[in-house]
């Protein structure tokens, strides 16, 4: 059983940047895929940023690119997502996800979430 546990969540200022941190708890995790989604009241739960098993390559949602950064620190057994320029729209649950790969389209296989952190942006 893999174990995830989101932190860095609160209220923030619209342009304000905001950094979630994701820590997992099996030692094997790096054999993993790392993904954020997120999930807004009334709406699907969308993707957010994805990052391979190596750390090497990245994938965005198109709803933040270019605003955000995703990076994990195979030591530490953390992820973390970094966004700036942050918008009301980005109001939302956000979720960390252990998966077998991610891409451009959002990530897949193996399915263990953690149980969120709310980001409130007020304009």
């Amino acid at each position: 059983q893999v174990q995830l546990v989101e932190s860095g969540g609160g209220l923030v200022q619209a342009g304000d940047s905001l950094r979630l941190s994701c820590a997992i708890s099996r030692s094997t995790w790096y054999s993993y895929a790392m993904g954020w989604f997120r999930q807004a009241p009334g709406k699907e739960r969308e993707f957010v940023a994805g990052i391979a098993r190596s750390g090497v390559d990245t994938y965005y949602g198109d709803n933040v690119k270019g605003r955000a950064t995703i990076s994990r620190d195979n030591n530490l057994n953390t992820v973390t997502l970094e966004m700036n320029t942050l918008r009301p729209e980005d109001t939302a649950v956000y979720y960390c996800r252990a998966a077998t790969y991610c891409s451009e389209s959002g990530c897949f296989g193996v399915d263990f979430w953690g149980q969120g952190t709310q980001v409130t942006v007020s304009s």
